[in-house]
């Protein structure tokens, strides 16, 4: 079975039975990696470096709330320090 490139339109020769959906390869003719988004028929779509860094990021946007939250907490204890000391 063959399906076709999303970047350059060339055929990709491939096993329907030996992919899943999310495997990654590389065109042979231009080189763009290519994920699997349909198993039956076989679909792909650019899969670049950059989607893995977007899902870097996103954790570290998660990472950065995180931070704000424990700032927030230590304001409110040095406050209730203040209150304490009056």
């Amino acid at each position: 079975m063959s399906a076709i490139c999303p970047e350059c339109d060339s055929d990709i020769d491939i096993e329907e039975s030996d992919v899943d959906v999310g495997d990654e390869l590389t065109c042979s003719e231009c080189g763009s990696l290519l994920r699997i988004v349909n198993d039956s028929p076989v679909e792909f779509e650019v899969a670049d470096d950059d989607d893995l860094d977007d899902d870097d990021e996103d954790e570290d946007d998660d990472d950065d709330d995180d931070d704000e939250d424990d700032e927030d907490d230590e304001d409110d204890e040095d406050e209730d320090d203040d209150e304490e000391t009056k």
